[in-house]
């Protein structure tokens, strides 16, 4: 069974990728089973009655680390362990699944949607709507990022939850010294491109003329080549404001490997006033009684 992911509202003008890095308007997920959540881990991973751990892809949770602080002790993190909980605990939920499904630790990859009791929600736009959880993508696993992206935007214009919280700000290019001190963590990028610089095996985004120490995004050929418009597109970014986001890595200064055109956004930070309030996926096709129904909501 294949369950459709679109919006309610077309177009829509979410705060998302720039032009050139606009992702899909469509979401298509395979659906999967229902199951019962015995145990919530963190605040992205379930376990569920069969015995099998799920993370709740594209809604990272935040982390002690993320602060440098003691393991149990930061407030955002246990905020979302609770929201989780209060939402899935000992109810049943529907899985659905789009490009990877297991992650680098055998953990199941999959969008999560309450059925207990009444409710259909989508578990991840729920997280990510509060303001509990960040959007995000793996490579083979930006599925939905459309959809994502646009719950995220709402809580960050609102400053809900983590985004009241001065460890989630986005960070500015310019400050390279700071971005090498976040090595390892998940980060959104503000700066604007000095140049595009290109070589066989990837495209670089510099946000100055000093490569070596200071703040760049590199593009993969394979995703370029998996993009082509986006690739066409890169050049005419020169001198303009974007937002990157994702891990930052050293590679002489500090630099976010791109894997998918959602991580790309416009520079302007702030969400669209006619930003949809709600996004939710659409029901799968000739769904059975007890599958996800959101058209309710």
């Amino acid at each position: 069974m294949v369950l459709g992911v679109v919006g309610l509202l077309a177009p829509i003008p979410i705060h998302v990728a720039a032009e050139p890095a606009a992702p899909s308007a469509r979401c298509t997920l395979e659906s999967g089973p229902i199951r019962t959540v015995t145990r919530v881990v963190d605040g992205e991973t379930i376990v569920l009655d069969d015995g099998k751990v799920v993370r709740l892809i594209g809604a990272l949770a935040p982390r002690a680390r993320d602060a440098d602080a003691s393991p149990g002790a930061w407030p955002p993190e246990l905020d979302t362990i609770k929201a989780l909980s209060d939402l899935v605990l000992a109810k049943r939920v529907k899985l659905a699944f789009a490009g990877r499904r297991f992650d680098r630790y055998g953990r199941g990859l999959a969008q999560v949607f309450l059925i207990d009791g009444g409710r259909d929600d989508w578990v991840q736009g729920t997280l990510l709507a509060g303001g509990y959880a960040r959007a995000y993508g793996l490579p083979e696993s930006f599925a939905c990022a459309r959809e994502l992206y646009a719950h995220e935007a709402g809580a960050r214009s609102r400053q809900l939850g983590l985004w009241g919280n001065g460890v989630y700000r986005v960070r500015s290019a310019e400050r390279s010294v700071d971005l090498m001190k976040r090595r390892g963590k998940y980060e959104r990028v503000t700066g604007t491109i000095s140049s595009i610089g290109r070589t066989k095996s990837a495209t670089y985004l510099n946000f100055s003329n000093d490569w070596r120490t200071d703040f760049t995004a590199r593009i993969d050929k394979k995703v370029l080549a998996a993009n082509p418009e986006f690739d066409r597109s890169l050049d005419a970014l020169a001198n303009k404001s974007v937002v990157i986001r994702g891990w930052i890595e050293r590679r002489n200064g500090p630099l976010i490997d791109i894997a998918d055109p959602s991580q790309l956004e416009a520079g302007d930070d702030a969400a669209p006033a006619d930003a949809p309030k709600e996004l939710r996926p659409a029901p799968p096709e000739g769904a059975e009684p007890s599958a996800v129904n959101l058209k309710s909501l």
